[in-house]
């Protein structure tokens, strides 16, 4: 139970240092990545397995919910380049790169895995 109450305040300092700077701090990583322009999107986007949203582009962040296989979405990006973000295998490959984005259905968006989006 202790750990549960640490891991509490370690969360609280955490996203109180963020609201003080304005940035967040990522252990062995560049500043974690902000949400894109989403002036321009691909629409009519549909992941090929069912992938998690994330908080920021790598798998040990707050999965914010998922995107359906199949299920048309939209992507932001510039210039359809991705970001480079954590190192993960989704759909099959190995990859450092992500698109944010979300499905239609739901307001839910977040980064997602590019190996699994068609694009």
């Amino acid at each position: 139970m202790k750990f549960k109450s640490l891991g509490t305040a370690a969360t609280a300092v955490a996203l109180f240092a963020t609201a003080l700077t304005g940035t967040v701090a990522t252990a062995g990583t560049a500043a974690a990545a902000t949400k894109p322009d989403c002036s321009s999107a691909l629409t009519n986007v549909k992941p090929k397995e069912t992938v998690n949203l994330r908080s920021s582009p790598k798998t040990s962040s707050t999965a914010l919910g998922t995107w359906g296989k199949g299920k048309a979405g939209a992507v932001c990006f510039d210039d359809r380049k991705p970001t480079k973000g954590g190192s993960y295998t989704a759909c099959g490959k190995t990859s450092n790169k992500w698109y944010f984005g979300g499905p239609n259905s739901t307001s839910k968006e977040g980064w997602v895995p590019a190996t699994c989006l068609p694009i």
